[in-house]
């Protein structure tokens, strides 16, 4: 990447509704004013910053590069509406962080890498889904993860016909129906029974729900296929959900198509872990979840933990220049 003053507007977005997210904004926000930045912070940690050099975090404006504090359903929410393809870097403030690059104890190390340009870039694709109702559009959605049409909790089975590229591929009787991007696959898609996919991976992975027919398995098409499904349940509760975040009722016969999204998320990568080394890690595999920890220690220069927090965020700590 080219060196850091190429970085010069930074956007700093904290996890809605977290004290501990909005604190570490703003004082994110005061260190990077400080090194004469250009620095825009979502409206609740603005309030608790002030606006002393700071300004309004706007998902249409252009930036450099943004700062999502939180944890990886706060990226996820970030990637679907942040515009001009912005690098997002993403702290973990949360538990499982599959997506979230770096750690609280991290960020201030992670940040002087980042403005000197020693840093990574990821992409990952998207998902656009259109919804139509008797050739009407009635709605235009991005995923990161997944997009799930499944039966309400009281709902009976569900019909949907599957077709890609105008090919009839099956008619599913039900509980819903995940269609997930490379990135979703650890999610919804995992816990359903679907394959782990390598993120550069150019495919959708369709996974059913509790299928009736035990015939009915995962399967996986080239991310440039258009995939339409087609309600054929009546007089029954069906949502489309997106990354777990937006909802909206279908009704019979409305139609979904989805396909890859010509926009794309790029991810800043700094600590040098792999795809393998987190699943290693995340998931546990093998009783090896130890090592990941060695690796982000040695990665990014983690100072002692046994120092105060303003002493260990390098270098001076984020309330010293």
């Amino acid at each position: 990447m080219s060196p850091g003053p190429c970085l010069h507007r930074i956007a700093v977005i904290a996890k809605p509704g977290s004290r501990e997210a909005t604190l570490v904004a703003a004082e994110l926000a005061e260190w990077l004013v400080r090194r004469d930045k250009k620095v825009a912070l979502d409206k609740t940690s603005l309030r608790a910053a002030g606006s002393n050099g700071v300004e309004a975090y706007d998902a249409e404006n252009p930036y450099d590069l943004a700062v999502v504090l939180g944890g990886d359903g706060t990226l996820l929410s970030v990637a679907r509406r942040i515009a001009h393809g912005a690098p997002l870097l993403g702290v973990n403030l949360g538990r499982l962080g599959f997506l979230t690059e770096v750690s609280r104890n991290e960020l201030y190390p992670t940040m002087v890498r980042v403005l000197e340009g020693d840093f990574a870039l990821e992409e990952r694709s998207l998902l656009q889904i259109d919804v139509e109702r008797q050739g009407e559009p009635r709605g235009t959605f991005r995923a990161f993860n997944d997009a799930v049409i499944a039966k309400a909790t009281r709902s009976r089975i569900i019909d949907l016909k599957l077709s890609v590229d105008g090919n009839l591929v099956a008619q599913y009787r039900a509980d819903g129906l995940i269609v997930s991007t490379p990135t979703g696959s650890t999610a919804y898609n995992l816990s359903a029974g679907g394959p782990i996919l390598h993120p550069a991976l150019p495919v959708m992975m369709l996974t059913p729900i509790c299928p009736h027919a035990l015939s009915l398995r995962p399967m996986a098409v080239p991310d440039s296929s258009v995939v339409e499904l087609i309600l054929e349940t009546q007089r029954e509760e069906v949502h489309l959900t997106v990354d777990g975040q937006e909802s909206k009722t279908l009704g019979y016969r409305d139609r979904v198509r989805m396909t890859r999204s010509p926009t794309r998320v790029r991810l800043v990568k700094v600590s040098g872990r792999s795809f393998y080394d987190n699943l290693r890690a995340k998931l546990r595999w093998g009783g090896l979840e130890d090592d990941l920890e060695s690796t982000e220690a040695s990665s990014v220069g983690v100072l002692s933990p046994g120092r105060p927090f303003a002493e260990r965020n390098s270098p001076g700590g984020p309330n010293k220049p």
